[in-house]
């Protein structure tokens, strides 16, 4: 048992993980796997890839539908050399097009192409209404509520350098 005397400004008590927050670890783990499995094969429907699709949003919600590919491998956590793949697989379907960078000879800009852009909005109202039914659904407003609290809380411990620039606050608005 740790006393008051133990501990000093500022010092952390470690302890081992119990038994109850390793299965609620697991139960989150196979939880959003499911989900991404049970959205992946819905999208399929459209004949994008969860994968596909989530280039096609990262393009569409950039400015002038175009990124540098180090922009978007870091705005999806891909590695560079996956996302190279993957683009040229989308590239050869007409979903996007990569071009030399105009400031920057050794970079790649990324654009959506008008075909690219008509897939992703075709695929964008069902994968929603997926979403809804497998996630939003399953959830009362209630638990909705605390879930984005636990999400708030963990990228807040996860980025703390976001936190001090909001004021401490941890992103909770």
């Amino acid at each position: 048992m740790v006393t008051q005397g133990d501990l000093t400004a500022g010092a952390v008590v470690r302890r081992r993980m119990t038994a109850g927050e390793l299965a609620i670890w697991r139960l989150l783990l196979d939880t959003t796997g499911e989900l991404r499995k049970i959205l992946g094969t819905e999208l399929q429907g459209s004949n994008l890839s969860p994968a596909d699709y989530q280039v096609l949003l990262a393009l569409s919600e950039a400015d002038g539908s175009r990124m540098r590919s180090s922009e978007l491998a870091s705005a999806i956590d891909w590695e560079r050399s996956r996302l190279s793949h993957h683009l040229g697989r989308m590239e050869r379907r007409g979903l996007i097009r990569r071009d030399e960078c105009a400031t920057d000879s050794r970079g790649a800009e990324v654009s959506l192409t008008d075909d690219g852009a008509e897939a992703f909005r075709r695929a964008s109202a069902p994968h929603m209404k997926a979403i809804k039914k497998h996630f939003v659904d399953a959830l009362t407003p209630g638990q909705f509520e605390s879930l984005a609290d636990i999400l708030q809380s963990l990228q807040a411990h996860l980025h703390p350098e976001s936190t001090v620039a909001r004021g401490g606050e941890g992103g909770r608005s």
